[in-house]
């Protein structure tokens, strides 16, 4: 066996996705996940699951007595940029407060790499494009600063126990692998939204702002595929024409239509410390 990782949103959109691809490469995997927003089918069944909050330092010492991880790819965060601007406090205490509790948690049971899933947010309205990843972390809403700030508890993790942490910061997802896709409940992602136009399932597609600095006034944004979050080499990738804008403070997409189409990895930022930025070329119009 390659290992053994705890995957925690393991039941999630893209943790589903990361659970297979582990899967499929010889490790053993362990899923961590409440279901608040995950789906128990969505866990493939060759995997063990745990349900329980991150937060939850007994359910979390449990899990890691019955099971040795080697690493953990941390997906448990609420995502969602309106609902932080509602509830800012809600995603503080999920994706800061219960992630120091997981970390403090893998950090007891001897686990010494961690992959997270940060956000392009943690950049704000970053001052070029495409963003260097040396950009100022100035984060617009809620929801980029609970990542930001749970980056510098890994960057602590780093520096204290010797770990590599990695941040893959990355735009948004979107796509499906052949068994896993998007259900969300409400759905808020365009792309499957575009595809429930199309299907007949929705009526229209309601498209957010029109008062960007573009040549039509809708938004830029970037993408990025599932598959290729979870590093996948085959995966596709893909440039979808369509928009909207977001709950919240008025912001662009950070990226751009001059983000390239590839993965960059910085120089370390601390010790053991990594961040790369994900994200496609895309152009709405």
């Amino acid at each position: 066996m390659a290992g053994s990782v705890l995957v925690t949103g393991g039941a999630g959109y893209i943790g589903s996705v990361v659970v297979a691809q582990l899967l499929g490469r010889g490790y053993e995997v362990v899923v961590l996940d409440d279901l608040s927003r995950g789906h128990r089918q969505a866990v493939a069944p060759e995997a063990t699951f745990v349900r329980g909050g991150i937060g939850d330092r007994g359910v979390l010492d449990e899990l890691l007595r019955r099971h040795r991880c080697d690493a953990l790819v941390h997906l448990a965060a609420y995502a969602l940029v309106g609902e932080s601007v509602a509830k800012p406090e809600m995603y503080r205490a999920n994706n800061v407060t219960a992630g120091r509790v997981l970390l403090e948690g893998v950090a007891a049971a001897g686990v010494r790499r961690v992959v997270f899933s940060s956000s392009c947010a943690v950049y704000g309205h970053p001052p070029a494009t495409p963003i260097s990843e040396q950009a100022p972390l100035m984060p617009v809403n809620p929801y980029g600063e609970t990542k930001r700030e749970f980056e510098r508890l890994l960057t602590g993790f780093a520096a204290g126990d010797g770990a590599t942490v990695f941040s893959l910061r990355y735009f948004n997802a979107a796509g499906a692998s052949p068994h896993y896709g998007e259900d969300h409940a409400p759905e808020t992602h365009l792309i499957p939204n575009v595809l429930r136009v199309a299907s007949g399932a929705l009526p229209a597609l309601d498209v957010q702002g029109t008062d960007y600095p573009t040549p039509d006034g809708t938004a830029v944004r970037d993408y990025v595929h599932v598959l290729d979050i979870a590093h996948d080499p085959g995966a596709p990738v893909i440039r979808p024409s369509s928009s909207r804008r977001r709950v919240g403070p008025r912001r662009s997409s950070a990226g751009g239509r001059n983000t390239p189409v590839s993965t960059r990895s910085s120089r370390a930022r601390g010790p053991g410390t990594w961040h790369t930025r994900m994200g496609t070329r895309t152009r709405e119009g």
